[in-house]
């Protein structure tokens, strides 16, 4: 098996799940309770925070913990709009976000809100100028991803900083859920940026556990109250074995950073070239400026989940651009943003690399390749 859909979610590092098992099976008492057990599993849920606090340069306090990427970023994008309402009702969100970030967005505008797309160019990457034109005295929230994660646009999160550093009324968010342990951390977590979502999946940990977050001196609005947990910002017992599983996860990610983004752009860099060899191929994920590890391409003339069946044949796992809507079948909503004609968007596929990857899968990918061009080609 050749396992290249790591943008969607990554196989648990066996230390991980180690940890996770040693913790749920130990470590089971509630950390709100006053008791020794409940003492003992508080213990741990600090500590897990101050891990991933420290392996990000933040400080625990900003560390706030969910069940996602999604619940994160739903968070954030309506909890800041609830929050800041009395101050302006204009939110801008980039048009290439997650779902989870422009679902929430549009879901605003059914509540008073008004919300801005800001364009990107050919390349996916957002217009800077475009997005300050769209500036209004009444903008209370920007909300730009740091990696995409349909082409693995790495977004110009630095240069939105410097637009937004003389407007402090104006709260930032990232979503840097497919930028966590891939790129350098400063290149999205500016000091600018006020709230950022992540998730544990995403880099070896555990399904259902993410984490925000959120600079000191900023407020938002909870979307679950009840108990008063994380400091009444996110109510609900903590999942702590996948809390601690998390950070045992991410800090072996971490470690490995620099050598993932060697491996995996070298691989990627095989496959570009293997793949622009043949006619009928666009390829829509650049290598400067993106993401090391995921590649987007299509074949003319063939749907993105009939490749993607095609290559599942061969034990090859793959994915159409974006695993959360891949089983809608709609066109990549990136791929659109940037001016790409539908028909065309329709054919796109990912691969998403990970160190677990090697040389002589990339070459047997492109073998494979090679033998479903072969077959397409009546398609075609």
């Amino acid at each position: 098996m050749i396992y290249l859909d790591n943008a969607a979610t990554t196989r648990p590092y066996p230390q991980v799940l180690t940890t996770y098992t040693e913790v749920a099976s130990k470590i089971w008492g509630n950390p709100s309770s006053l008791h020794r057990l409940g003492s003992q599993a508080s213990r741990i849920l600090q500590a897990s925070r101050k891990q991933i606090a420290d392996l990000l340069g933040v400080m625990p306090e900003e560390i706030f913990f969910t069940s996602g990427g999604t619940e994160g970023d739903n968070w954030v994008i309506k909890g800041l709009a609830f929050e800041k309402a009395p101050f302006g009702r204009h939110v801008i969100v980039s048009a290439v976000e997650h779902p989870a970030v422009k679902e929430s967005a549009i879901w605003l505008t059914t509540q008073g809100f008004e919300v801005d797309f800001a364009p990107v160019d050919k390349e996916g990457f957002v217009d800077v100028k475009k997005l300050a034109a769209l500036l209004r005295p009444d903008t209370i929230l920007v909300s730009v991803m740091a990696v995409n994660n349909e082409i693995g646009a790495i977004q110009p999160i630095q240069a939105i900083s410097d637009l937004l550093r003389d407007k402090p009324t104006i709260s930032f968010h990232v979503d840097g859920v497919q930028a966590l342990a891939k790129i350098p951390t400063a290149d999205y977590l500016t000091d600018r940026v006020d709230f950022a979502t992540f998730s544990s999946h995403k880099v070896h940990g555990v399904r259902g556990v993410g984490f925000v977050y959120v600079k000191n001196g900023k407020k938002i609005t909870p979307l679950l109250t009840g108990g008063g947990q994380e400091e009444n910002k996110r109510s609900t017992t903590e999942n702590l074995a996948g809390i601690a599983a998390t950070a045992k996860a991410l800090r072996l990610a971490m470690e490995q950073q620099a050598v993932f983004a060697e491996k995996t752009s070298q691989m990627k860099q095989v496959l570009r070239q293997g793949l622009r060899q043949y006619k009928d191929i666009t390829i829509f994920s650049g290598q400067e400026r993106f993401a090391p590890h995921i590649l987007t391409f299509g074949l003319k003339g063939v749907r993105g989940e009939v490749l993607v069946h095609a290559f599942e044949e061969y034990d090859i796992y793959i994915s159409t651009t974006s695993a959360c809507s891949s089983k809608a079948g709609k066109p990549a909503g990136t791929l659109l943003s940037m001016g790409v004609q539908p028909q065309i968007a329709t054919t796109a596929v990912r691969m998403s690399l990970d160190l677990e990857n090697d040389m002589s899968q990339m070459e047997q990918v492109l073998t494979t390749f090679k033998l479903i061009y072969e077959q397409t080609q009546k398609v075609r």
